[in-house]
């Protein structure tokens, strides 16, 4: 079956995609086409740990 293309690249497929461990939950997460410009400064999976890591305020 022929890749797929991309903005004018050829698609890599899942297996292939770079992947980064996740600091807050240690889970690993795969790169992302949202993420494509920003893939050297992604840091964290998703928000939540985004937000967990950054060191929330406790809530009074």
């Amino acid at each position: 079956m022929p890749k797929k293309h991309v903005n004018g690249k050829a698609a890599r497929p899942p297996a292939e995609r770079d992947s980064k461990v996740c600091p807050v939950c240690g889970l690993p997460f795969a790169w992302r086409r949202k993420w494509e410009r920003d893939w050297d400064t992604v840091v964290y999976c998703s928000e939540r740990c985004r937000q967990a890591g950054t060191g929330q305020r406790p809530t009074q």
